[in-house]
């Protein structure tokens, strides 16, 4: 058949689809419907879409340490619900963004991945081996011989040298493994303020990166690997060098502002002239529920600052922000101080969103990895994600407000953890385990300090193996789609920001 003849049956059978389609849509009992006409609407908006193929000026990288996608849909329920809707149907600021993929997270050597290899692998394009930070696959992990000629190239090495600003912003201590990934390279992440001979701890990293030029601004906690032993901290803990060295000194007598409180910080110059170190805490900050305004700022408060003062250079800028505490407290089992940091790192995105300009910038919300926590029962609408499971009502929306049992007649909550603290086995004198779980209340299980039920007893909760997402805009991000690699992560920053 000849093209045009071709093009013009193609056309017919196209148009005859389209008019059959109008004809279908009359004849539709639903199309009212609110769920039908919002799927309508949806579908316009993809159909306009257009990829953004700019240059990316900026890349901000953010990461909510042990946010996968069941952590992030009991985050997802929880702001909802504190905003007095059923839960369901809420949607996180960054869930609205355009492009949209699952990520794989493990590490070269452990089906369930570590922070480090995976921080690591989303700033230098290659998967690492478990519990080291930017060293390849020959690296052996405590091994300090195994760092020779085994060390990687970071992102924030290559966008500095090509005259952008880096900066580096955490909940956890500035030290722990996924803000050091921005900038270390060691064989051990645990060797925050104290490595073998011929190594180097990653405080001094921190600090011999910022003086070399490819970190202007660091925020977090973590200050005690940055002073002397039993030098006094302004949290009252102590400094825990056993070198001596006071690197908060050194990086002042460099020139560096420091910022250690929410009133020092408030002090600091963002003229983006002058590098900042900010230690919030000798250890961790605070978790949301714990923080006050006046101890020391919100994820949203660094983030603010960071983005002022990177985006004083005209050449841009690299930024990571990792919400670092939702990982620590799955890792308590705790998981209302999970979702308050998580509603925490939405609000961080929505500013960072709000502050930066999607022709130029490249957001990318993602995880380094999941937790062991599980959904239990057929819970009806509504029902609250750290209380209990609802049996689903009929003929109306919300549940019934009758607590579903188990078989042995206890009510449930709606998640658990695989394992951790809040175990219902115990160990007995003889070593032995046994148990029955507790009777739960509402009431118990929606106060802060409720530790799920477990069925694994262990003093800390583990990581998960299955997939996390990540959510992009700006120029590139429609690269993101389908199942990836996290090491993927990497290249389509580095091709946005290379991209003619």
């Amino acid at each position: 058949m000849h093209q045009f003849a071709r093009t013009a049956t193609a056309v017919a059978a196209a148009t005859l689809a389209l008019a059959s389609t109008a004809a279908l849509a009359q004849d539709i009992v639903q199309k009212d419907s609110a769920w039908y006409t919002d799927a309508q609407a949806r579908i316009q908006e993809m159909m306009a879409r257009q990829p953004n193929t700019n240059k990316a000026k900026n890349v901000i990288l953010f990461i909510a340490d042990g946010n996968g996608v069941g952590t992030n849909y009991a985050t997802r329920l929880f702001e909802g619900q504190k905003m007095g809707k059923l839960g369901e149907e809420h949607v996180l600021s960054y869930e609205t963004f355009p492009n949209l993929a699952l990520v794989k997270t493990y590490n070269i050597n452990a089906q369930t991945p570590d922070s480090a290899p995976t921080g690591g692998a989303m700033n230098t394009g290659v998967k690492q081996v478990f519990n080291t930070i930017n060293l390849n696959e020959n690296a052996i992990h405590e091994d300090c011989a195994s760092e020779n000629g085994n060390k990687l190239t970071t992102f924030s090495e290559m966008v500095s040298e090509a005259g952008k600003a880096v900066g580096i912003v955490s909940t956890a201590r500035i030290t722990h493994a996924t803000p050091a990934a921005v900038y270390a390279k060691t064989a051990n992440r645990n060797w925050e303020g104290e490595a073998p001979d011929g190594c180097v701890d990653i405080a001094t990293q921190l600090i011999d990166a910022m003086k070399a030029g490819t970190v202007d601004l660091a925020m977090g906690g973590g200050a005690r690997y940055f002073a002397p032993e039993d030098a006094g901290m302004m949290d009252g803990g102590k400094g825990s060098r056993p070198d001596g060295r006071d690197l908060i000194k050194e990086a002042q007598d460099a020139g560096f502002q420091y910022a250690y409180d929410t009133g020092s910080a408030a002090k600091l110059n963002l003229d983006g002239t002058t590098p900042i170190l900010a230690l919030f805490e000798g250890s961790h900050m605070k978790y949301e529920h714990d923080r006050t305004d006046e101890d020391e700022p919100s994820l949203a408060d660094m983030t603010k600052m960071a983005i002022e003062q990177l985006s004083k250079n005209e050449d841009g800028y690299y930024l990571e922000v990792e919400a670092g505490r939702i990982d620590h407290a799955s890792h308590d089992g705790n998981l209302h101080r999970t979702l308050t940091d998580g509603i925490a790192f939405a609000e961080a995105v929505a500013l960072a969103d709000e502050l930066t300009d999607d022709g130029d910038t490249l957001i990318i919300v993602t995880a380094d990895h999941e937790h062991a926590i599980a959904f239990n029962g057929y819970c009806g609408r509504g029902s609250p994600i750290t209380g209990l499971c609802y049996d689903v009502a009929k003929g109306q929306v919300k549940h019934s407000d009758e607590p579903l049992t188990g078989s042995d007649g206890k009510p449930y909550t709606v998640a658990g953890f695989l394992n951790g603290a809040g175990a219902v086995l115990t160990e007995q004198a003889d070593g032995a385990y046994f148990g029955t779980r507790p009777v739960v209340t509402e009431e118990g299980a929606t106060d802060p300090d409720y530790l799920q039920q477990a069925l694994i007893p262990m003093s800390s909760e583990t990581h998960s193996g299955e997939d996390v997402a990540v959510y992009a805009k700006g120029p590139w991000a429609h690269l993101f789609d389908g199942t990836i690699e996290q090491n993927y992560i990497f290249h389509v920053m580095n091709h946005a920001v290379s991209a003619e």
